[in-house]
């Protein structure tokens, strides 16, 4: 089981499509102050959501820029696609924001999906996402080689990359390595023997089992499963005084977006986003990342922090 004894932290995963930058900037900023432990964004060239021609910055370079503005939250991408960039130079890049922050970097990363913006930017897609999956487990051995402070080599027969060195190294001591995704077989296997942190979504049900195919991988290699700190997508949630008005209110957010509302989100009064989230508490999932879509809903970032996160904790009390 995940440790029971964690406290529960927010974080609020922020949207690089379809905003601006002050808008951008002053969601993070807000964040930060309501005391959200972690700030993230997406890592996608095209707008995930219909239409995808549609705006969006890239990840890393706002996420530097956050880096520079925010003092406390870490800060990451929820995750980056290893397919957009070599193993090191990703490496490379999220150590060069480990030291903006003062050691606050995560660096997050999977197996990559998006075909359409592979094909836009002319990135390789792989015949398959097993292929994709065989990329990540020969990159990961070169990301956290040059976290840890050696120099990796990659002979292939993706990577050919020799001895590569991380100076200056990260800030942190141990920068946490956070790999998002939960297939079973590979993915989850790839979490026991690399990561510091995993991040799952899904019903609590499902998560539930998840999480007891990672503990039998861990056991596998001897690993302690407590070691890797658990994050749990809970997707886009509005709290408003009437279960009526949540609802209208996100379907105003997600026209904003150009897409269809998302089904089966946290949405209602303050009781009724509390009991959804308790579900993923109450399995040891301490770690909530909302989305925030643009307009942020600064409404709902304020409540979950003030009005919901104090029930959360008494959970844990």
């Amino acid at each position: 089981m995940p440790d029971m004894h964690a406290p529960i932290k927010l974080g609020a995963d922020i949207w690089n499509q379809y905003t601006d930058w002050p808008a951008f900037k002053a969601a993070h900023l807000r964040a930060e102050e309501l005391g959200y432990e972690s700030l993230w964004t997406m890592d996608h060239i095209y707008p995930p959501n219909k239409p995808s021609d549609g705006p969006i910055f890239e990840a890393f370079s706002v996420m530097s820029a956050i880096a520079e503005v925010t003092s406390r939250s870490t800060i990451s991408v929820m995750v980056a696609s290893n397919t957009y960039r070599n193993p090191a130079m990703l490496t490379k890049i999220v150590t060069t924001i480990d030291h903006i922050s003062g050691g606050r970097a995560i660096l997050g990363v999977g197996a990559g999906w998006a075909e359409h913006e592979h094909e836009g930017f002319g990135f390789e897609f792989g015949s398959s996402p097993g292929e994709r999956l065989r990329w990540l487990k020969e990159a990961l051995p070169v990301m956290r080689g040059m976290l840890d402070g050696r120099q990796p080599s990659s002979s292939g027969p993706h990577y050919q990359i020799k001895n590569a060195y991380n100076v200056p190294p990260p800030v942190q001591e141990r920068m946490p390595l956070l790999i998002g995704g939960a297939g079973p077989k590979v993915t989850l296997r790839l979490v026991a023997e690399y990561a510091d942190m995993c991040n799952i979504g899904g019903s609590p049900g499902n998560v539930a089992a998840k999480d007891a195919i990672l503990i039998g991988h861990c056991e596998d290699i001897g690993r302690d499963e407590k070691t890797i700190e658990r994050s749990i997508d809970v997707g886009v949630p509005t709290i408003r005084d009437s279960r009526a008005q949540a609802f209208r209110d996100k379907d105003a957010i997600f026209a904003a977006q150009e897409g269809e509302t998302w089904k089966n989100q946290p949405t209602g009064t303050p009781e009724d986003v509390f009991e959804w989230l308790a579900r993923y508490v109450e399995i040891g999932y301490r770690h909530l990342v909302f989305y925030w879509p643009a307009p942020y809903d600064e409404e709902t970032m304020v409540r979950m922090a003030n009005e919901v996160r104090p029930k959360l904790e008494a959970m844990v009390a």
